[in-house]
């Protein structure tokens, strides 16, 4: 059975979100528009939005407060057929709380799970201020979850194809290097010069402790690959950029196994993986789930 193509809304997400402005879709919207009490919404347990910092819903409840909440909030029925569950829109919603609203106004859109989750992704990609992590997973979870290129992805979200990739290389880097750059105390800058540094965490440390540039980030990571290398100097003829999509390979491998994966593609000559690991343990662990991982 021939599989459809899976529609893509890209910057079609205007006419779901309530942005187009033709006669015909403020009448579809003013069709779909009901006030709702605050306690029937629910959160999106998919929002790529993780974090809400208390100042940036403290200074939107303010703005509520004074002017009210002048966008809908774009919901979906949920399953009990007394609750909506939110699809874009939480930090309004949190923020709405705050200022003490009770009822908020929302746009009802009858989504599949599949499409409330691109909505969400897509919403928060184009619009929020997500952290370089949160973004990175977004992206990673609609090529996984949605069988996105990385041109398609920078055609809806609006980026350029290696924003998405270089967003996509922050996945490869260590649980604690992560947590610096949602912390805010690393850049995605920072963070990029480090992906291919052996010992990214130790230097993500003194970065931070040196309060360094991103341009001294990245000579920092230019002078520690050098000394992993034996301090060699550069060959005369160095190997080619990899491209986008092989750099997205990296990173989704590493975001499978939790270890740092390079790709050397050699053309029609074929290529190879490599995965480095620390400890035996951490080599087991990936000979189990090749092992396992395949059924039938």
């Amino acid at each position: 059975m021939t599989q459809q193509p899976k529609r893509r809304l890209g910057r079609g997400l205007a006419a779901l979100i309530g942005d187009e402005t033709t006669e015909e879709s403020v009448v579809q919207d003013a069709k779909h528009l009901k006030h709702v009490p605050v306690e029937f919404l629910k959160a999106n347990p998919n929002n790529p939005r993780k974090i809400f910092k208390d100042e940036d819903l403290a200074d939107l409840a303010s703005s509520i407060k004074e002017k009210g909440l002048l966008q809908p909030i774009v919901v979906r029925p949920g399953a009990d057929g007394a609750t909506y569950e939110i699809v874009a829109g939480e930090r309004r919603w949190r923020a709405a709380q705050l200022a003490g609203i009770h009822d908020v106004p929302v746009l009802i859109r009858n989504l599949s799970d599949g499409e409330a989750l691109e909505v969400a992704l897509i919403e928060n990609i184009q619009r929020a201020d997500l952290n370089p992590l949160e973004e990175a997973r977004g992206y990673a979870q609609l090529m996984e979850e949605f069988d996105y290129t990385q041109q398609q992805l920078a055609d809806s979200v609006g980026k350029s194809r290696s924003h998405i990739a270089n967003t996509l290389r922050l996945l490869t880097l260590p649980d604690s290097v992560r947590a610096k750059i949602e912390e805010g105390a690393l850049t995605a800058g920072h963070a990029r010069a480090l992906i291919a540094t052996d010992d990214p965490q130790m230097l993500a440390e003194k970065i931070i402790k040196l309060g360094m540039s991103v341009r001294e980030a990245e000579e920092l990571g230019r002078q520690a690959q050098a000394k992993d290398g034996g301090g060699k100097p550069p060959a005369s003829n160095p190997a080619p950029a990899k491209s986008a999509d092989v750099v997205a390979l990296e990173a989704a491998l590493s975001e499978k196994t939790g270890l740092r994966v390079e790709i050397t593609d050699k053309g029609k000559a074929g290529g190879q993986v490599t995965v480095h690991y620390k400890t035996l343990e951490q080599l087991d662990d990936v000979c189990q789930r090749l092992s396992t991982g395949r059924k039938g």
